[in-house]
């Protein structure tokens, strides 16, 4: 299984959208700032959104297309099922 997912440093703040194989590590990497970069750099740690996919070749798709998207259409993507922007990463540990 492949995830497709959006971080944002706050509400309506900093996104970013990623995609893996293993999202319960991937966002803990970012939640402790484990790789230099963009998201460690702006405080980009709160899960918002994701989505899964079966196969790599469709969430990599997927990633690159909501990257295309203008701003206004990934708030729409979040506040379509998280109007309050709340971080949904303790909710993939239970």
């Amino acid at each position: 299984m492949f995830f497709v997912y959006l971080l944002a440093s706050k509400p309506h703040g900093t996104l970013y959208v990623g995609s893996t194989s293993d999202l319960v590590r991937r966002v803990w990497e970012h939640k402790i700032k484990a790789v230099p970069g963009f998201t460690a750099q702006y405080g980009v740690d709160r899960l918002v959104w994701f989505e899964r996919h079966d196969t790599l070749e469709a969430a990599m798709q997927r990633e690159r297309r909501i990257k295309g998207w203008k701003r206004i259409w990934k708030i729409q993507l979040v506040e379509k099922d998280n109007p309050h922007w709340i971080d949904r990463y303790p909710e993939l540990s239970r």
